[in-house]
């Protein structure tokens, strides 16, 4: 009974996930479209921001699976949350750009 529920947390939490790349996309997506009929630099930078979280999120829940399906190594798991940070910095560096330029 344990293992049932374990797999069906797992599948909300999946869902959830796709959810959180669905409206991070969705920014993107309206951020280009803003940058397009604008044109202007600061909405530029605003849309490459969008674009590096919502790398982040897809970098993150790959990751989330590789971590829950394989055991691992200690560095190889390091390795994996670092790139998946790194998206998170950018993104949220370009877009305290976009806001203060």
């Amino acid at each position: 009974m344990a293992d049932i529920t374990v797999w069906i947390a797992r599948g909300v939490l999946m869902l959830l996930r796709l959810g959180l790349f669905g409206l991070s996309l969705g920014l993107t997506v309206i951020s280009f479209q803003a940058y397009r009929s604008q044109g202007t630099e600061r909405l530029q930078y605003a849309f490459i921001g969008f674009a590096f979280i919502s790398m982040g999120v897809a970098v993150s829940n790959v990751v989330g699976q590789i971590g829950w399906m394989t055991e691992t190594a200690e560095l190889v798991r390091i390795f994996f949350q670092a790139s998946e940070t790194i998206p998170f910095i950018v993104g949220f560096a370009m877009l305290y750009l976009s806001l203060y330029r």
